[in-house]
């Protein structure tokens, strides 16, 4: 009976389109309800795939916020099923190491990678996979076990696979970009949904300039910025998180963002701040 339970549910999980798709048709194997997680769960809506996001710990969330920072990563696929399921029992079996197996019906499960991502450098696409785990789980001779059945899914894709700790996801980053990850579209706020993109552009341009020519903190200057447009009160912190988010304007991300503190902007793109009207 717990056999055909099992298969059921797999089945039941692959005819629902989990684990296949890209971009925005990509729907991941495990969502947040499907695991009890020892982390926060978190469900986020992704920039570069316009779908809704599914992690299983702050550790997988943090990195998703840097792969959605980078230029070079084109989509993301979180919860990646390692299928066909008798693909891992083999290789298990062959590597002489016990298989995940369900806790209650001792029912081998599917097997899946925290991300498989894709990139574009400029010379042609391709794709890694990434598993994120904290580093003292690494001292785990069944985490190491079970990884080993990962590598070698991977391995015979000829995908390049890779463990990432906390201590490569910059804590720092990942949350200046948690501050402006949901400012990238400014329609999404009601203060900007009806306005014209070149006004929006003006703005930009107007609240730029101010806060390139004072020493003042980025909360006075995007408050009197306010004031003088006659925008309600936000609007232009709002706005200064958009271009960053947009990257219309950089800067050391590395660095807390502190509005309590004067802006050091690295660098401009003027491009992207013309291509504001059309966001």
């Amino acid at each position: 009976m717990s056999k055909r339970k099992r298969t059921s549910k797999i089945d039941k999980w692959i005819k629902e389109g989990r684990g296949s798709g890209r971009g925005s048709d990509y729907k991941p194997w495990l969502h947040t309800q499907d695991v009890a997680s020892l982390g926060r769960s978190t469900r986020l809506k992704g920039i570069k795939t316009g779908r809704q996001h599914e992690f299983l710990s702050d550790l997988e969330r943090n990195y998703f916020y840097i792969t959605e920072y980078s230029d070079f990563i084109i989509d993301i696929r979180e919860q990646y099923p390692l299928l066909p399921l008798e693909e891992t029992i083999v290789i298990a079996d062959e590597l002489g190491i016990k298989h995940p197996t369900d806790p209650k019906t001792g029912e081998p499960i599917v097997m899946t990678t925290d991300f498989l991502l894709t990139l574009d450098r400029g010379q042609g696409v391709f794709e890694v996979a990434r598993t994120i785990k904290m580093k003292d789980e690494l001292l785990k001779e069944r985490v190491l076990e079970k990884f080993e059945i990962e590598r070698e899914y991977w391995l015979r894709r000829n995908i390049d696979w890779g463990i990432v700790t906390e201590k490569e996801i910059p804590k720092t980053m990942a949350r200046n970009i948690s501050y402006i990850h949901d400012h990238y579209d400014i329609r999404d706020f009601d203060t900007f949904s009806e306005m014209s993109g070149q006004y929006i552009e003006d703005l930009a341009m107007a609240l730029l300039q101010r806060l390139l020519n004072t020493e003042a903190s980025i909360r006075t200057v995007t408050s009197s910025f306010d004031n003088e447009v006659h925008l309600p009160l936000g609007s232009g912190l709002t706005l200064f998180y958009h271009m960053l988010a947009q990257k219309i304007i950089k800067v050391n991300i590395l660095e807390p963002i502190n509005i309590e503190q004067p802006v050091v902007i690295d660098s401009i793109n003027e491009m992207k701040l013309k291509q504001v009207r059309y966001g």
